[in-house]
């Protein structure tokens, strides 16, 4: 399996704060099947993505984890009006590999609709976007048929293994059954911070994926389709998303799994940065 959202490089961001828990959350991980991790910093407005110190930090790891996991580089890439001029400014620098696919994440508050036009810049300046985690996205609790809005415009979307048992409450549950019921999901992965309250646990994704759709979509979305993502590849044949073309509304009833969420949720749900919204278009176009 392919982790393609991974905090694992440590002193950079909230994710693994010193050596000692990245090589801790790398082990986990290789003991669970996983055999490539594609590690991804934050770049937001609280956390400045420092090419240098990743690139440094990461060559470290790689030494020490060599034929335990590869590793790879990629970005958690905030979409503020800075990142977006320094993404087009310079082309694929915070891309997977930069190879071309890049984790985009939205404010968690509110999606003003300039962003689809920032969407639209990255995408003509070369970058393939892949929307983490959209269904934890309060905003989007609120106006689902963005994420509909999205795919149509070419994203793909990335969800977190464990919000599809409950690890980030019924609501974020029952939208990434949803979207895995209509294969709108692309990606799978853990969005790891620590081995314990934000683990890198991608097989019991992958058994739960193989239990509701079958262990062809879970190869899709944890291996295959990462695969392409991490080589920089021609985005492989995908099954037809049910209910996409012809705007058939998301359904999703968080009641239904009110009472069963995993009890190990609650603690270590990050928080979205919810700056750069206002005055968003005048910034990015400004220039």
């Amino acid at each position: 399996m392919i982790d393609i959202h991974n905090h694992l490089i440590y002193g950079v961001d909230d994710g693994a704060t010193d050596l000692e828990t990245s090589l801790a959350m790398a082990y986990e991980a290789a003991e669970e099947g996983v055999t490539h991790i594609v590690c991804t910093p934050h770049a937001n407005d609280e956390f400045l993505y420092r090419s240098a110190v990743n690139d440094e930090h990461l060559g470290e790891l790689r030494g020490l984890l060599n034929g335990v996991v590869e590793l790879s580089s990629g970005c958690d890439f905030h979409l503020s009006a800075e990142n977006v001029l320094d993404a087009l400014a310079h082309p694929l620098k915070f891309s997977i590999n930069g190879k071309g696919y890049l984790l985009v994440e939205f404010p968690n508050t509110a999606i003003p609709p300039q962003l689809s036009d920032a969407l639209f810049r990255l995408q003509a300046a070369g970058y393939t976007l892949i929307v983490t985690h959209p269904e934890r996205y309060p905003a989007l609790h609120r106006q689902p048929e963005l994420v509909a809005d999205w795919m149509r415009q070419g994203c793909l979307l990335q969800v977190t293994a464990s919000a599809l048992y409950g690890r980030f409450g019924p609501m974020a549950q029952a939208i990434a059954n949803e979207l895995l019921d209509r294969n709108w999901i692309h990606f799978l992965a853990t969005d790891a911070h620590h081995p314990e309250w934000r683990p890198p646990h991608l097989k019991k994704g992958y058994d739960y994926v193989t239990n509701r759709a079958g262990e062809e979509t879970a190869q899709r979305l944890c291996v295959t389709n990462p695969q392409a993502a991490v080589e920089g590849a021609q985005w492989p044949p995908q099954p037809e998303p049910i209910g996409l073309w012809n705007h058939e509304p998301l359904k999703f009833d968080a009641r239904r799994y009110a009472s069963k969420v995993d009890s190990t949720s609650g603690k270590g749900e990050a928080n979205a940065s919810t700056t750069g919204t206002k005055g968003f278009w005048s910034r990015l176009f400004a220039r």
